[in-house]
């Protein structure tokens, strides 16, 4: 079943969580791809300088300023693409990376890391902007349940240059899985204290 569009327009860090275990599909032209959310970062608030949208609407980042529930498909390094679900309200910019997939359906390549997930899908930036409720690009609950004791908390990847925003554990992920893009080791627990804490002021 497709996730609905009212599962995307809530607070990005609950969007992030619950988006573990849910499953990612292409439907690709040769064939159907699939794999399970293993591993996410939230990009949550305008001023968060990791956020892409922290210098306001742009071409590469439109998207993310409009409704819910689409994918933001952007480039990096000229060579890796990588995928995010936008999140909260329209016009409040903010988005779900997704990091890591367990291969299901389809799937030949490695999906330890973003670019290498997009590369394995076949997903590219002629996906920027797909609606998620269609046929193209979705996100489905199959019933699997990702418990909160399995669910850790990190630090993002490559936000150094972000100064304090570089601190939010805003990078979630399962941690007994075997497909994550960084070892389980560099990471905490989930402690939800500590993550309601985290939200952005006034969030």
């Amino acid at each position: 079943m497709k996730l609905p569009r009212s599962f995307y327009a809530r607070p990005t860090l609950e969007v992030a969580r619950d988006l573990l275990g849910k499953v990612l599909v292409h439907g690709a032209p040769e064939g159907r791809r699939a794999g399970r959310i293993v591993e996410v970062e939230a990009y949550v608030d305008p001023e968060d300088r990791a956020n892409h949208a922290s210098r306001g609407s742009t071409p590469r980042t439109a998207v993310m300023f409009g409704p819910p529930g689409y994918a933001y498909v952007y480039l990096v390094y000229g060579m890796y693409h990588c995928f995010n679900v936008v999140t909260e309200a329209e016009g409040y910019p903010a988005a779900v990376l997704v990091r890591a997939l367990e291969p299901l359906e389809g799937v030949a390549e490695s999906t330890r890391g973003p670019g290498l997930l997009c590369r394995a899908l076949g997903i590219d930036r002629r996906l920027d902007g797909a609606d998620l409720l269609g046929d193209a690009l979705s996100l489905e609950d199959d019933g699997f349940l990702v418990l909160d004791d399995l669910v850790a908390t990190a630090l993002r990847v490559g936000v150094d240059f972000a100064g304090e925003w570089a601190q939010r554990p805003w990078r979630f992920y399962v941690r007994t899985s075997l497909w994550l893009s960084r070892p389980a080791r560099v990471a905490r627990r989930r402690n939800p204290a500590c993550v309601a804490a985290s939200q952005p002021p006034g969030r």
